[in-house]
């Protein structure tokens, strides 16, 4: 909390204390629920009129944790995104041109004004990226396999559950009702994660190259460029691997038995003493596993 300035540090301040904000276990839902309403609208409202007062909020002690959703900035970095990966045709038939138009000029305006293009949260659709495991270590995972009506699993740590509930937040206020979420959250400090990025990097570089590459692919300017996002935060602050809305595409086998971070640092330690056949045959079970979950987004 106290990266922040003010007047956003009290706001953030009363924020965490609000009965009204939605928990974690139903934040993700939540901001699904709003970019479904506004997409599947005529037309498709491709960003907020105005910025997202919610965040995601994690108490620590005696420290309050916050991440802005930051949903309308998210929303123009995504449409930027989207527009240089379609032709223009593509595009169009998603999103008439003078929506698309109209929106590109709000957002210039946006960056004229000065403001940070930095979002607290990276989005990745379809997969996580390969850089995004090299932060986290096995020990940091938090597997919870809720969903109605199949049971609760528990966190493999309790001590790192992310998905508090009212009454984990909100001690003495009495026990909340709401079952946990489905989800699988790596967590570490700031610190640890800037070390295992800069670690690797040299590495990797040495090893796979130095250029952005396939987003599925791991090379030294992809993790040089999330150190450089890392580096942009408070050196307290916390960092987060959410799979998201992923674990309602895997079953509960499938989850259990991925072991991503792991194999990632087993494949760095592989690279660094020049073992190449671990390397290899690590960085193979990573394809194997991700590779077709992103072909999900171009079935049929």
């Amino acid at each position: 909390m106290t990266a922040f300035p003010e007047p956003a540090r009290t706001l953030w301040t009363a924020y965490a204390d609000s009965r009204r904000r939605p928990r974690r276990i139903h934040a993700l839902g939540a901001e699904h629920r709003d970019a479904a309403r506004r997409l599947v609208g005529a037309p498709p409202e491709l960003a907020p009129d105005r910025e997202s007062r919610d965040a995601y909020v994690r108490r620590v002690d005696d420290t309050i944790y916050v991440c802005p959703w930051e949903t309308r900035l998210r929303s123009w970095l995504a449409f930027e995104r989207f527009r240089g990966e379609y032709a223009a045709g593509i595009a169009a038939a998603f999103v008439p041109p003078p929506l698309a138009e109209r929106v590109v000029r709000e957002f210039e305006q946006w960056k004229r004004a000065g403001r940070a293009l930095r979002p607290h949260i990276l989005t990745s659709t379809w997969h996580v990226p390969l850089d995004w495991f090299v932060p986290f270590a096995r020990g940091e995972r938090c597997l919870m396999l809720g969903a109605p009506g199949t049971g609760y699993g528990a966190p493999e740590d309790p001590s790192r559950d992310p998905s508090r509930d009212a009454s984990q937040e909100h001690a003495g206020h009495g026990p909340a009702t709401a079952a946990p979420a489905r989800t699988l959250i790596y967590v570490t400090s700031m610190g640890e994660a800037l070390r295992r990025v800069a670690a690797a990097s040299p590495v990797v570089r040495e090893n796979l190259g130095d250029g952005s590459g396939e987003v599925y692919l791991l090379s030294a300017g992809r993790l040089e460029t999330l150190a450089r996002w890392l580096g942009e935060f408070h050196p307290r602050a916390l960092v987060e691997l959410d799979y998201g809305g992923l674990v309602h595409l895997l079953d509960d086998r499938t989850l259990q038995a991925d072991e991503s971070v792991a194999e990632m640092a087993v494949a760095l330690t592989g690279m660094e003493r020049g073992e190449v056949e671990l390397t290899v045959a690590m960085y193979k079970r990573l394809l194997a596993r991700w590779r077709p979950v992103r072909a999900l987004e171009s079935a049929n």
